[in-house]
């Protein structure tokens, strides 16, 4: 599943808002300085969405504000599979 997400960095409050564009605001309280903001952003979306970490990447955005968010979902068949063919 991909997400348009808007980062409010150095908020007071963290938390995820879904948008009436279907978009979602994510503000944390990290500074965006070292990709503090990013890793911020990965760990309040796993718990949104109840998800681990490792299954959020940024696809774009990484410098700026605005991002699009891939989330593997448990039940997603898009999902990597683990089995190799040799």
């Amino acid at each position: 599943m991909k997400l348009d997400i808007t980062v409010k960095p150095n908020s007071k409050r963290p938390g995820v808002e879904q948008l009436s564009d279907g978009s979602y605001r994510v503000s944390v309280n990290a500074p965006p300085i070292d990709g503090r903001a990013n890793e911020a952003v990965i760990e309040i979306l796993a718990k949104y969405f109840s998800v681990s970490k490792s299954s959020i990447h940024i696809l774009r955005g990484g410098l700026g504000r605005k991002k699009v968010v891939e989330i593997i979902l448990a039940n997603d068949p898009k999902k990597p599979s683990k089995h190799r063919l040799l």
